[in-house]
């Protein structure tokens, strides 16, 4: 039987989503009564380069994304950061980098959806590919309805 850690650190995906806005707040709700310490995470990456071709605009990808993790977080919790709260950017593609960041933390939670793919997905191949593959437990959570 798998034995029942205590949780003192939780990770959520960031992207700037309504969803994964909506995970930072939860995360804390959790966080709170048990005294740990919420991660929010963002992932960036180059795109790929084709032989022959140069992508027009590469570059301040981590600037960007510096940018969407402060004001995700600004939405979630005012100008006032919780204490517990702290952020980190990570390069590399966020299924890859959340799995490899679940081997530390103690649980995971994740918007449903962010802003890849297709909208009419029920849940999102980078919070499918974590449910499938982190090393500990994943919480997603589903964006506040709108209208």
């Amino acid at each position: 039987m798998n034995e029942v850690r205590d949780v003192r650190m939780i990770v959520v995906g960031v992207d700037g989503s309504d969803a994964s806005v909506s995970a930072l707040r939860h995360a804390q709700a959790l966080a709170v009564p048990l005294a740990a310490k919420v991660v929010a995470l963002a992932c960036w990456d180059y795109p790929p380069v084709y032989d022959g071709y140069v992508a027009v605009g590469i570059g301040d990808f981590d600037v960007r994304a510096a940018e969407i993790l402060a004001e995700a977080v600004a939405k979630a919790f005012g100008p006032d950061t919780p204490d517990n709260v702290e952020t980190r950017l990570v390069q590399g593609h966020p299924r890859r980098v959340l799995i490899e960041e679940s081997k530390a933390a103690d649980m995971l939670v994740l918007g449903r959806r962010g802003h890849g793919g297709f909208g009419g997905l029920l849940l999102g191949s980078v919070s499918s590919a974590c449910v499938a593959h982190a090393h500990c437990p994943v919480l997603v959570i589903h964006a506040p309805e709108h209208g």
